[in-house]
């Protein structure tokens, strides 16, 4: 049985370490599509930001869907607790989500600036909804949500729009537009590159206040629930070093490692929160023997040993291939690594060879 066990808190640790994957490298994408109107000042710029994630967005949607299937497979108990009471705020996720994706590839269809306009705001609204939703999905997930006895969530989409739910979403919302805000610093040229740094100088300085009130409240709230020992550690102060540190950087010029100490504290963060949930994985503000935990949420045993085979083999190619696509993606762009946009019912009646090459997520 203790084997059981500890299969049951690597399954939970490696569920928490898919999640941060997912906001660290979402989170920045997430930020250059919150940022496109502000600093997209004409259609060169616009297309210039979206190429600076075009390599990148649809691998880091992957750490979604792997975090979603392994929690379904690991702990079936707590995926159907969390996706029928989160349902709604979920369902609204996806739909930016797809409406998000579905712009990155439409947007270069057609050389209309109507056309491009609206998929523009599809681009800005699928990225803000998420980037804010989010937030308070685990803000709520952390401070507890009414379940009953039979492990069915019993509020509404009203219950999840609470003070602390929401200081959670500005919290994310604030940090992913701060790490896509920096990111641009490091793959732009020119007046976007000056932009940019303008814009990450002035988020840098508001996102600090944002996350250190959020931890504070944490921190309150586990105070208040008698459960002290993980919640003020070295992590949470290290997310609040981190991000506190990051504005100095950026006035700095050293973009590199804000971006890094940006990205850390996104990630120490979400660590931060799981830690706080361990052994649970959805609090119940109802009553606390109503807890779902790591014990009476997950799958069998058989089921849990199949997947960590799985998941040891695969995890370590996984990580070395999206590596290798930052590394081969890594260098500035410019006007010049632009090429005309067509219609591609005009390339249809050229002769092969004669086309024009045009680049994905915009182009």
């Amino acid at each position: 049985m203790s084997g059981y066990w500890h299969l049951e808190v690597f399954w939970f640790a490696l569920i928490g370490i898919l999640w941060i994957g997912y906001f660290v490298l979402e989170g920045f994408d997430f930020g250059v599509g919150i940022l496109l109107p502000f600093l997209g000042k004409k259609e060169e710029d616009r297309r210039l930001m979206i190429n600076s994630i075009g390599p990148f967005w649809d691998g880091n949607e992957v750490w979604l869907l792997t975090a979603g299937g392994a929690t379904f497979a690991a702990f079936p108990e707590w995926y159907a607790t969390l996706f029928s009471g989160f349902y709604l705020a979920l369902f609204l996720i996806l739909v930016a989500l797809i409406v998000r994706g579905v712009a990155f590839e439409y947007r270069g269809k057609h050389d209309s600036p109507v056309w491009r306009a609206w998929w523009d705001r599809a681009i800005f609204f699928g990225s803000v909804v998420p980037a804010l939703l989010w937030g308070v999905a685990f803000a709520n997930i952390v401070h507890g949500v009414p379940i009953d006895a039979d492990h069915e969530f019993t509020g509404s989409l009203l219950t999840l729009l609470n003070p602390y739910g929401l200081i959670g979403g500005v919290a994310s919302l604030s940090l992913f537009t701060l790490s896509g805000a920096i990111f641009l610093t490091l793959r732009t040229k020119g007046e976007l590159l000056k932009r940019c740094r303008s814009a990450a100088g002035r988020i840098a300085w508001v996102a600090p206040v944002i996350v250190f009130g959020f931890l504070a409240w944490t921190y309150i709230n586990a105070l208040s629930a008698n459960e002290t020992g993980i919640v003020p550690g070295v992590i949470p102060l290290g997310a609040v070093a981190l991000v506190i540190a990051t504005p100095f950087l950026v006035n700095a010029r050293r973009e590199g490692w804000a971006f890094v100490t940006a990205v850390l504290s996104v990630a120490l963060i979400v660590a931060t929160m799981f830690l706080n949930l361990f052994p649970r994985v959805m609090p119940s503000s109802t009553n606390s023997a109503f807890d779902l935990t790591i014990w009476n949420a997950s799958s069998t045993h058989y089921t849990l040993v199949v997947m960590s085979v799985v998941a040891v083999i695969l995890t370590p190619v996984v990580l070395l291939y999206q590596g290798w696509t930052y590394y081969v993606f890594r260098q500035r762009l410019s006007a010049d690594d632009l090429s005309p946009i067509k219609n591609p019912i005009e390339l249809l009646g050229k002769p092969f060879g004669d086309h024009e090459t045009t680049r994905p997520s915009g182009d």
